[in-house]
């Protein structure tokens, strides 16, 4: 009696958790993501399951696709022979653990979103190109991580850091060039790294304390002695570099099978290196000699054995290569990952073989031939140019004063003319001389502002750093500033609704930066001035992400930067300069100084006012919540246009934003949230029959002059 009861509870429970995993719907940001993936992937037959509009990949089972409940955990999709690219929403796959998308014809860059929680990354046997996102140092769950036999090139950013879990990691077959950057010293859990086949320079001595099973850094241009903490390393293949062994240095106890015996400038002294342990040909036959009918059966049955299980394995391996779809035709490396959640093997062979060597070579040679002077080291960003001095001195005319559009605290900018049509704004920063790690992070920064895409946000078209310039080209918006047209006399004043869609457009620009990137990007310089109104007065957010280059400038642009801070002292968050400032929270307070710029018509500080109203935020801080004197402050031209309630809503965004406490001040996401519905409530009071006078942004007698300079960021306090 007991066992029957026993077995019909247990059959509910089963039947209960079937049920509810069928009845399961795959969580929306998934949906979302592999969406976007899919179209990213030019819709491909070989994704069976997969769609563009919905669908319930858990459900439905998605090639490649393994979840748990309503969460994707695994997406493998190694050897479909995909194209395409990755897409720009895997960071929504918040419980994936797995990505695997080796072995196909993938292009572009490594997505910057990459999943937050993923532990095992298999980007292996593409055609990714750029360089590894600076993302990756987020990935706090991350431990295996295999890119090798890509395309991609240029010196490593710092972007290992916090990686605390990474135990495996394969760089290998790539055109990497410049020294290891220091957070590989912090990789204090890895235990196998292969490096071998790029064109890595310096010394290895980041490698030194880590507590590795596996290395091989063979075929690069490292230099230096070797650490002799490499002596532990139990597989070492290091040979193919230009490694010097001092006369005088300690006698080596290298393991067995090291493979030192390459390239070095001088041997290295002691009796067990790799070189003594090669085996004597004079000593072996003579110790063949010895062996008597017994000994050398057992020898020739051995060895029999021994190629006929090598034979068998080969067939084998040739047999799987030719039945993996979309595999290259070069050969595995066994440093790759597998499919499998162990992405490593047990061991990484210190050979390994390309049949298509001749095309990376070539792929090298080319980018190689269109660099010159310390862009020969370096490669470009996703979607930047790279321009010579001699192309952007004909464009602007040697940088005349004719070209001048402005001038700020980091440089000049003047306008760019091409041949070919195209019009360009040039910024030229003056910089100090810089070290090779200055030069890297400015390289970084403008990877990271090249990436930029935003309806609201001035692109970042390319850059030149050739002969110590560092110039940056950007697109031309042939119109003004916000600051031009709140506070010049040749220009009537803003209607409300362009001033609320200029708010949502900044806000949402803001957005983007915040939440789209991780870690968020921050502007770190909003006012006025650094927002242009294109000829339909749509918001353009210039100079985003570059704040941060402002320590390296010259010190007579500084002089300048001083200048022009005195001005904006009023957008500056209360928090500034103190330790552990969240920079987001710092963009947001004076996104609040600018609604309340844009409410009132008043400037952030204005020292020609009384002493208690020079300050904009002291002045109207108390106001903001009393009716009476909230109706007054508001800027006579468009106080008709308001409502009491759309005047109250708006009043309340403006005071959660300039929050002296930078932790009460919301999200971006929020503040959009509430802005938005204030157009729907203005546009309900216009069709109710309120008396509205507005002058329309179309009129041509609303601005005198067709176009504006473009204003230069004046100093950031948070990164100075």
């Amino acid at each position: 009696m007991a066992k029957q009861i026993l077995a019909r509870y247990t059959v509910i429970i089963v039947s209960v958790i079937l049920f509810t995993q069928a009845s399961a719907l795959t969580d929306l940001y998934d949906v979302m993501a592999l969406e976007n993936m899919f179209i990213s992937l030019n819709k491909t037959p070989q994704l069976k399951g997969w769609r563009s509009d919905g669908g319930d990949p858990c459900q439905e089972l998605w090639t490649g696709v393994s979840c748990a409940g309503s969460s994707l955990l695994y997406l493998k999709l190694q050897g479909l022979n995909l194209s395409g690219t990755l897409g720009t929403q895997l960071h929504y796959l918040h419980n994936l653990k797995h990505l695997d998308v080796s072995s196909n014809n993938l292009i572009g860059e490594i997505p910057y979103g990459l999943p937050p929680n993923v532990t095992h990354i298999n980007l292996a046997h593409n055609k990714f190109s750029q360089n590894i996102p600076h993302s990756l140092s987020n990935l706090k769950a991350l431990r295996h991580l295999n890119l090798s036999h890509n395309l991609l090139s240029g010196p490593i950013g710092n972007v290992f850091t916090g990686l605390k879990n990474l135990k495996e990691m394969d760089l290998s077959y790539n055109e990497f060039t410049g020294d290891l950057p220091p957070s590989f010293e912090t990789l204090k859990n890895l235990s196998r790294l292969f490096l071998q086949n790029n064109q890595f320079t310096g010394s290895v001595v980041y490698l030194s304390q880590l507590s590795l099973i596996d290395l091989n850094i063979q075929s690069n241009h490292f230099s230096g002695v070797i650490p002799i903490q490499f002596q532990s390393i139990p597989n070492l293949w290091i040979d193919g570099n230009n490694f010097h062994i001092a006369v005088n240095y300690p006698p080596w106890n290298f393991p067995p099978n090291v493979s030192i015996a390459k390239n070095f400038s001088g041997p290295p002294v002691t009796e067990s290196s790799a070189i003594g342990k090669y085996p004597n040909t004079k000593a072996a036959a003579q110790k063949k000699k010895k062996l008597g009918p017994g000994g050398i059966a057992c020898t020739v049955g051995a060895v029999t054995l021994a190629v006929t299980c090598a034979a068998i394995f080969i067939v084998m391996r040739v047999k799987r290569i030719h039945d993996y779809p979309g595999t290259r035709t070069r050969e595995d490396s066994s440093a790759a990952f597998d499919a499998s959640p162990q992405l490593l093997p047990i061991k990484s062979p210190p050979i390994l073989a390309l049949s298509h060597a001749p095309f990376t070579r070539q792929t090298r040679t080319e980018k190689m031939s269109r660099r010159k002077s310390f862009v020969k080291k370096y490669q470009a960003p996703a979607s930047a140019k790279i321009y010579t001095v001699a192309e952007l001195r004909s464009a602007t005319n040697s940088f005349s004063e004719e070209n001048l559009l402005g001038k700020g605290s980091l440089g000049s900018v003047y306008k760019a003319e091409f041949p070919d049509g195209q019009v360009s704004a040039v910024r030229n920063i003056s910089m100090v001389s810089l070290s090779f790690q200055e030069e890297e992070q400015f390289l970084d920064v403008i990877w990271t502002a090249s990436r930029l895409r935003h309806p609201n946000i001035v692109t970042l078209l390319g850059y030149c750093v050739e002969h110590g310039q560092h110039l940056l080209v950007y697109e031309y918006i042939k119109s003004c500033t916000l600051d031009d047209v709140l506070h010049g006399e040749a220009y009537k004043p803003l209607p409300w609704t362009t001033r609320l869609n200029i708010s949502l457009g900044i806000a949402r620009s803001l957005d983007y930066l915040h939440s789209t990137f991780s870690p968020p990007i921050t502007h770190g310089n909003i006012k006025a001035a650094n927002i242009l109104l294109d000829e339909e007065f749509k918001p353009r957010l210039c100079d985003c992400g570059i704040s941060i280059l402002r320590p390296l400038t010259s010190n007579s642009i500084k002089l300048k930067a001083s200048e022009i801070a005195i001005g904006d002292t009023g957008y500056i968050a209360p928090e500034h300069g103190e330790p552990g400032t969240d920079n987001t929270k710092t963009d947001i307070y004076a996104y609040g100084v600018l609604l309340l710029e844009l409410l009132t018509g008043r400037r952030p500080f204005d020292s020609s006012r009384s002493r208690d109203e020079q300050s904009l935020v002291k002045w109207a801080s108390s106001r903001l919540h009393d009716s009476a004197y909230l109706s007054q402050m508001v800027d006579p031209s468009i106080r008709r246009s308001l409502s009491p309630k759309v005047l109250s809503r708006f009043a309340d965004v403006v005071s959660l934003c300039i929050q002296p406490e930078m932790l009460f001040r919301p999200p971006m996401s929020e503040i959009i949230e509430s802005l938005s519905p204030l157009l729907q409530k203005f546009t309900y009071a216009r069709t109710s029959g309120i008396d509205i006078v507005e002058a329309e942004p179309t009129d041509k007698s609303y601005h005198t002059t067709p176009s504006c300079m473009i204003s230069s960021p004046t100093v950031s306090f948070k990164s100075t």
